[in-house]
């Protein structure tokens, strides 16, 4: 069970003074954060890919590269790459290198994003939405399969036998499909055989449990191992010293992180009612005590089967020392608790199966 964190490099205005931090501090603090969760033994961070004014991170590569060469042990990923809008040759080089840099600690969450700037920024026809990304998926994967490529599609020009460098580190750079929870994503991943990223954000998390059964099953139809499939969430969430602390330091910036979003996209209006209902042990918010965020993401594992929890974590603005001790929370409070008791969890389980194997194989 894998625990990590991910950040969109936010840098909306200060609830309290309305002040915006500038990008660079807010790049500068991310690298710190980093370089913290690596420190405090977390399994991998991730940076999301945006194009906007209220975020600083437009080209994740590039941050987990400030971070790479001060990281030892740490998996550096993004979380999203807008595929869709992006030369998917740049995205390999970009993360070979990167994977180069670390190591061998590079990954890629591949997605369609939740927003649409990227699009006339980079000249893409939003109508070609579902195309760009396979086609886009397509070449990515065949680049990280041969050095030489030939590939021909509708919306690049083609490849003839050109080679891609630098070549990773690693012998399969991996990638992973991201989903807000579309069955189309999920079954996508699993024909391909690539770990699939869930964006866990509302509602009952254990309702994605039917859609990560889904995954399964197209992977299984396609011939895949199911055994080497792995899933993971991205899930709004803080620590705190304790979950009252918690609840109240995350909710005026949650607040206000949901409402500016809502305006945009028609939501009803967020309050401390559906923030404390998000909070509940069903709910999709991971706030509280260490002990509380760590039962919840057992929970998660055990009845909807994920094998990677990313916390989302500031949503909009927060204070940079509280984003770092909710870090160091994580790191050696929430994780040692989960793969503690997922590891005895897992072994029970491998030996309940193991002796109903024995059983039906002697008739009994």
């Amino acid at each position: 069970m894998e625990i990590g964190i991910t950040s969109f490099v936010e840098t909306k205005p200060d609830i309290q003074t309305g002040e915006v931090m500038s990008h660079a501090q807010r790049l500068r603090e991310v690298v710190e954060e980093i370089v913290l969760a690596d420190q405090v033994g977390l399994d991998v961070f991730g940076i999301g890919e945006h194009h906007r004014q209220d975020y600083a991170a437009s080209s994740p590569a590039l941050v987990l590269s400030a971070a790479a060469s001060q990281t030892k042990r740490i998996r550096l990923t993004s979380a999203v790459t807008v595929l869709s809008s992006v030369d998917p040759v740049r995205v390999f080089q970009d993360f070979a290198t990167l994977d180069g840099i670390s190591n061998g600690r590079a990954e890629i969450i591949a997605g369609r994003g939740s927003f649409i700037e990227s699009f006339p920024l980079f000249g893409y026809d939003l109508n070609d939405y579902d195309e760009l990304f396979e086609e886009h998926l397509a070449l990515l994967l065949k680049m990280r399969e041969s050095e030489k490529v030939t590939w021909k599609g509708k919306h690049r020009p083609a490849i003839n036998n050109l080679g891609v460098y630098p070549r990773p580190v690693q012998n399969s750079l991996p990638v992973w499909i991201g989903s807000g929870g579309r069955q189309e994503s999920a079954i996508r991943a699993g024909l391909l055989g690539l770990p699939l990223m869930l964006a866990i954000i509302g509602g009952r998390p254990t309702d994605f449990a039917p859609l990560v059964q889904l995954y399964k099953k197209a992977a299984a139809h396609a011939g895949h191992d199911e055994s080497q499939l792995r899933v993971g969430s991205h899930s709004i969430g803080f620590v705190g010293e304790s979950t009252e602390h918690a609840a109240d330091t995350f909710f005026p910036s949650t607040m206000a992180g949901m409402n500016r979003l809502g305006k945009e996209r028609g939501w009803a209006h967020y309050d401390r009612s559906s923030y404390d209902a998000a909070r509940s042990f069903e709910g999709a918010l991971y706030v509280g005590d260490p002990e509380t965020v760590a039962q919840k993401i057992i929970h998660l594992r055990k009845h909807v089967g994920v094998t990677r929890f990313m916390l989302y974590v500031p949503l909009s603005t927060m204070p940079h020392a509280e984003v770092m001790r909710a870090i160091e929370l994580l790191g050696t409070e929430v994780a040692p608790r989960v793969r503690e008791e997922i590891t005895k969890w897992e072994t029970e389980t491998e030996k309940r199966s193991s002796f109903n194997y024995r059983s039906d194989s002697n008739g009994f």
